[in-house]
């Protein structure tokens, strides 16, 4: 039988399979977001059967974003190189080889090990996505697979939590935690054979220089960052945590001169120079860091909380997420529809003191708990206005950066921007694990979570300030972080959900 995924020459429009392209890169972009979510109530599971403690957790579930956010801009030079089918494939089989090795991790060690190498992974799989999709599709189908794909991510970052814990609970086989990742493994070698057999070929440009160089800088300088985070409150904040982290700062600075000589000798730099002298653009760095970083620490804080503190399921702890997901969505929704037209840039100042509001709600929930007769609906008003105000932001942010940059720079920047989203998300998890357990291991659960929501506070307020350093109106074009402009495999925007 003839292959039917036909080489360029050979494709006509519209190409006959591209809605199963479209299923294949959903299917994808699904399995990232389980697997950044779904091990949050995984932790009790863990603990038992490998011994994790409370450092261990922190590098299983920020390990990942680590590596795919350090990753996530060169996975998509590597596909304009490459080709992006190539990369997908490859991306999308070792995605799913990680995941097994994940399910058969005999201690915490291995799985740390492996949840790395899976975010390395992830961030050559992902960038490929909205690029094939584009090569695709166009015109009025373009429009309607976008709008097709953003709510089934939105879903995604829901089903994560509630997953893992049914999986978790219903002990399929004895498998336990094991089959939060083993979940992976049937889903990801049907898209592989799907995607081997119905994406087209198209043979990328090799005259695209990869810069090795500014990648290993990035990578070196965000685990000099996530180490200490990770390791400083267990081993008493030593010296080496601090040097570290100065060390980390050189390294970013040196990344910024280095991509400034490398685009100045005419070569390629991962990231268009001209993004770094923008200051819209630098400051929103800091700020999708800032607000990805609490909402991601806030979320692992809620899970730990209803686990640990008040010894719910996995079960009932993935369903405690769902008043800050539903909120989300509903917030997602009142800005994308209409109040990021007709008031601009203030909806990412209402949405931070939405945010605030409930932080405050959930507060006083807190105290007044009785451990005694807990029910996650004691604490679903707090989380629910928290989750608004959350998704009122998210729906805009990456709209209202973007709008600093030119048009030939919207895919590098994108790139840029994904990344440093999930870099903030790994260091949010670094720094409120840190803060829950510091509290967490005397016994008081509520005022770790107390100091928890604390932190989230400061980081909101230093957001809400730089909000006002950003473009009054966001780019036209853009909707929840995708760029319309032309196809490029350096575009890694992703949806990100709670």
């Amino acid at each position: 039988m003839r292959d039917p995924s036909p080489t360029p020459d050979e494709t006509t429009e519209p190409y006959r399979w591209r809605w199963l392209i479209l299923a294949v890169m959903i299917i994808a972009e699904i399995m990232d977001l389980l697997d950044a979510s779904i091990v949050n109530v995984a932790g009790p599971d863990l603990e038992k059967s490998l011994g994790a403690g409370s450092v261990g957790l922190q590098w299983v579930i920020g390990g990942y974003a680590l590596t795919l956010g350090a990753g996530l801009v060169l996975g998509g030079r590597l596909g304009d190189r490459y080709g992006r089918r190539r990369m997908f494939l490859v991306g999308l089989a070792a995605f799913t080889a990680c995941s097994l090795l994940c399910a058969v991790a005999p201690n915490i060690g291995s799985l740390i090990t492996f949840r790395l190498l899976q975010g390395t992974a992830g961030a050559v799989l992902l960038p490929q996505g909205l690029g094939l999709l584009r090569e695709n599709f166009s015109g009025p189908e373009l429009t309607k697979v976008f709008a097709i794909f953003g709510p089934v991510l939105g879903l995604g970052g829901i089903v994560g939590p509630v997953l893992g814990g049914f999986l978790i609970e219903g002990d399929f086989f004895g498998l336990g935690w094991r089959s939060v990742f083993l979940i992976n493994v049937p889903i990801g070698i049907t898209a592989l054979i799907v995607a081997a057999r119905f994406v087209p070929r198209k043979a990328g440009d090799r005259t695209v220089r990869v810069d090795t160089t500014g990648a290993a800088l990035v990578a070196i300088s965000c685990a000099l960052l996530v180490l200490p985070l990770n390791q400083g409150q267990e081993n008493g904040w030593p010296l080496w945590t601090w040097l570290s982290m100065a060390a980390s700062a050189i390294g970013f600075a040196l990344f910024a001169l280095q991509q400034r000589r490398t685009a100045a000798t005419g070569r390629e730099p991962l990231v268009t120079p001209g993004l770094l002298r923008k200051p819209a653009f630098t400051v929103g760095l800091g700020g999708i860091a800032l607000f990805f970083g609490g909402l991601v620490g806030t979320q692992l804080v809620l899970t730990l909380f209803l686990q640990i503190g008040r010894h719910l399921t996995a079960g009932n702890a993935g369903l405690g997420n769902l008043p800050l997901a539903v909120g989300t969505a509903i917030g997602g929704a009142v800005s994308g529809a209409f109040l990021a037209d007709r008031i601009g840039r203030k909806v990412l100042q209402i949405g931070p003191l939405v945010q605030l509001a409930g932080a405050a709600v959930l507060w006083f929930e807190l105290d007044g708990l009785d451990a005694a007769t807990f029910s996650i609906r004691d604490i679903v008003p707090g989380v629910a206005v928290a989750g608004v105000g959350a998704g009122m932001v998210i729906a805009a942010l990456f709209s209202f950066i973007l709008a600093a940059v030119d048009d030939d720079e919207i895919g590098s920047a994108s790139g840029v921007l994904s990344a440093v989203q999930a870099i903030g998300g790994s260091i949010g998890v670094a720094v409120f694990g840190s803060v829950f357990f510091a509290r967490a291991e005397t016994g008081d659960f509520t005022g770790g979570f107390h100091r928890a929501l604390i932190v989230q506070a400061c980081l909101l307020v230093v957001f809400l300030a730089i909000t006002f350093l950003l473009p009054r109106k966001g780019r036209p074009d853009e909707q929840h972080g995708i760029a319309t402009g032309p196809a490029t495999g350096s575009d890694a925007e992703r949806h990100l959900t709670v």
